[in-house]
């Protein structure tokens, strides 16, 4: 038995173990159960940096790789790779394959590669070393390592396919490219978009234009749809061909389609009518380029100022859609008086950066930089700002669009109405409505105006979602003259969709005081909204009055009742 002296002692020759310990009284003096031996382990030396090996990143690894091929010889290099604690797969060899070192050692490195243990060449590391040697104009070699596929059994898929026909139509050789069409689909391998089009582009720059068509049709008929760069070929081989308004009519016909032009078809088109001299197509694209904020490629900037300056036509909107250029050409071009801001180029170099960001899709970076450049005060184009808004909306990101628009009224920068009415509709379908009714106020203090069925239908909309409150605000806030029958009845709607009968019908008094003129839709939301509050006689009553007011045949019948009628009475009307 262990004396309480004892036990004490004992716990202090553990304290250097487990640290401080607080040493509590026994209840009793008596243990009437041995524990086992409490085992005396080493305590663990924390953040012990020295042995513990960094963690190396992928990114890390295939740099370093990279590095080893382009500045070692191949007998070093091969020294280091061998000494390297890796794993090689696939997947690694092939993003270093990817990375374009030289291409004496990436073949060297691709059969090195072959000899390691466990490792097997499969369809992408092969696909792209067929496109490192097709890129270099290596015809021979590529048919080379495309024959070591069929041997060895490895999977040729329609990537690899498209690629072979893309370097051997590149190098000249448009039968040997067809040939692989033909055998690609005797192999059963069923063509992508990207496979038709690189076919269509192939089949168009060689002249054989029925038959590029022919290709287009069976693209459609099996069920794919056109991608941009589907359209972009199409474009560019009518533009070459002088079919300038037909090339326009596909790039207006591929966004009502849904599929937008990006900025590499925009250069590539601008290129071309540069060529013909076409400034009037010139500048239909870049309207559009204006309007999603894309630039063109400094070459191509360049010849359409020279195009510009041929045809005597002023070249003002290709500055303003590139702005990053026009600072600096001025400096060559001093007969032109083109007014340029002092703060052009640290303005232009914020936006850029922004715009920058949107295209690659980093909106939390954008919202970082946007919450930064509001603490410092610096300002942003309103267009920019409406961007950032509408995409934010677009894709649901409350909070970045939110931001936008605090932005743009801490700084006085105006969005225009269309993001103000992207802000509204994310803000509705959140239910955030009380941010709806300060953004209405914020556009009528601007002078920008919803327009009466958008009025009415915001009102009535809140009134569906129990906010009676909120639309009897949104309605006091429009000014006078854009309080219509259509506003009225939405306004009357909203209360009795809330269940407040009373204030419905304090509604309709005022429309009436004030000389308004009850239209059918204003009786048919009131006769539903009676009979919904349980009011049954005050619905028949006025279900009277809307039969009466159906069988007058009234030849003038103003916007507002019209706007009004085809919101609230759109049933009976159809009838």
């Amino acid at each position: 038995m262990f004396s309480l002296n004892g036990s004490l002692q004992f716990l202090k020759k553990l304290k250097p173990i487990f640290g401080p310990v607080i040493l509590k009284r026994f209840g009793s003096e008596k243990i009437t159960k041995q524990r086992k031996p409490i085992k005396q382990i080493p305590p663990k030396i924390k953040n012990n940096k020295q042995n513990v090996e960094p963690k190396v990143y992928a990114r890390e690894r295939i740099t370093k790789i990279y590095n080893i091929l382009k500045y070692s010889t191949w007998d070093s290099a091969q020294e280091q790779l061998e000494n390297l604690p890796i794993k090689w797969d696939s997947f690694t060899v092939n993003q270093v394959l990817k990375t374009h070192p030289p291409m004496e050692k990436a073949w060297l490195f691709f059969n090195w590669a072959s000899g390691r243990k466990n490792f097997k060449h499969d369809q992408y590391t092969y696909t792209t070393m067929l496109d490192i040697f097709g890129e270099a104009r290596r015809i021979s070699s590529m048919i080379y390592v495309f024959k070591q596929m069929k041997e060895k059994g490895v999977k040729i898929d329609v990537v690899t396919y498209t690629s072979m026909m893309h370097w051997m139509s590149n190098d000249g050789d448009v039968d040997g490219a067809i040939g692989l069409w033909k055998e690609m689909r005797a192999k059963g391998c069923r063509p992508t978009v990207v496979s038709y089009t690189a076919y269509m582009k192939i089949l168009f720059d060689h002249k054989r234009v029925h038959e590029a068509t022919g290709v287009y049709n069976e693209m459609l008929e099996s069920g794919l749809s056109p991608n941009c760069y589907t359209y972009t070929v199409l474009m560019e081989y009518l533009a070459s061909t002088g079919k300038s308004n037909e090339a326009l009519e596909i790039f207006n016909k591929m966004q009502e389609a849904s599929v937008q032009p990006d900025k590499a078809t925009c250069n590539i088109l601008i290129e071309i009518f540069c060529g013909s001299g076409e400034t009037w197509a010139i500048v239909k694209i870049l309207e559009y380029m204006k309007e999603n904020f894309f630039v063109l490629r400094y070459p191509i900037y360049q010849k359409a100022l020279e195009t510009f300056k041929e045809a005597g036509e002023s070249d003002m909107l290709l500055r303003q859609v590139n702005r990053h250029f026009s600072s600096e050409h001025s400096k060559d071009n001093t007969d032109k008086n083109v007014p340029i801001r002092p703060d052009d180029v640290d303005f232009n170099m914020e936006n850029s950066l922004i715009l920058y960001l949107m295209n690659k899709q980093n909106l939390v970076a954008v919202d970082s930089l946007l919450a930064h450049m509001m603490d410092k005060g610096v300002r942003l184009e309103a267009e920019v700002v409406s961007k950032i808004v509408e995409v934010n909306c677009a894709r649901h990101q409350q909070n970045g669009a939110l931001l936008a628009y605090e932005y743009g009224l801490k700084l006085g920068v105006y969005i225009d109405r269309t993001a103000y009415l992207a802000l509204i509709g994310l803000s509705v379908r959140t239910n955030s409505f009380l941010k709806v009714v300060e953004i209405v106020e914020t556009m009528v203090k601007g002078g920008i105006s919803l327009g009466t069925q958008l009025n009415s239908l915001l009102i009535y909309r809140l009134g569906c979602n129990k906010e009676a409150a909120s639309a009897a605000k949104v309605f006091d806030l429009l000014p006078d003259e854009e309080k219509s029958i259509a506003e009225f009845t939405a306004l009357m709607g909203a209360y009795f969709s809330s269940g407040n009968a009373e204030e419905g019908l304090e509604t309709l008094k005022i429309m009436k005081s004030e000389g308004v003129s009850l239209a059918l839709g204003t009786y048919c939301v009131l006769v539903a909204g009676l009979e919904k509050c349980g009011k049954v006689r005050e619905a028949d009553y006025y279900r009277k009055e809307k039969k009466l007011l159906t069988q007058r045949c009234s030849k003038s019948v103003s916007m507002g009742e019209t706007i009004c009628n085809l919101l609230f009475a759109r049933d009976f009307i159809a009838r």
